[in-house]
């Protein structure tokens, strides 16, 4: 890890987060599939804020700059992550990847028995990505109703189905 540390994230990042969220949709901007999503439209401050208050989101630092963040929530024994993102300025170093295996060690830590995101399946820097960091597709979508309803939902907001998957990686 070079240039940037990661931490927990504090009440005041939450200003900071919907900016970041809303440079690094602009890398889905060109994507046909995509058309339908309004990718404005993202986690506002009161939300990260209310996701930070339950103790599992994450921020990467560049100095005192935040540059990528991990919004998680706990449903049980579970850490769902809802959202990732890391600026344009500081892709290609490894930011999503320690933030992401962060998460992984603060989860199992905390007792949580897995992970689990929905994501697209076929953009590099979603299914494949995660794959490569050991979460698997969830086959049984009827043994996770939370993730199925999730799915539903980001269909009903225009994400096309048939390119979204939800993934777990058991701790």
């Amino acid at each position: 890890m070079s240039g940037f540390s990661i931490r927990l994230a504090r009440a005041g990042d939450a200003a900071y987060l919907p900016a970041i969220e809303r440079a690094a949709a602009k890398l889905f901007v060109d994507d046909p599939a995509a058309d339908q999503v309004d990718f404005n439209d993202v986690w506002t401050e009161d939300g990260h804020r209310k996701l930070i208050a339950k103790g599992h989101c994450l921020v990467a630092e560049i100095g005192e700059t935040i540059v990528g963040f991990l919004a998680s929530q706990p449903f049980g024994r579970e850490l769902h992550i809802w959202e990732m993102d890391v600026h344009p300025d500081a892709q290609g170093q490894g930011v999503g990847a320690v933030l992401l295996r962060a998460c992984l060690v603060d989860a199992a830590n905390s007792g949580f028995r897995a992970v689990t995101l929905t994501t697209f399946r076929d953009v590099a820097w979603n299914g494949p990505f995660y794959s490569r960091i050991g979460f698997a597709e969830v086959e049984d979508l009827e043994a996770h109703p939370r993730l199925a309803k999730e799915l539903a939902e980001e269909a009903a907001a225009g994400l096309p189905p048939e390119r979204r998957t939800a993934m777990i990686h058991f701790l």
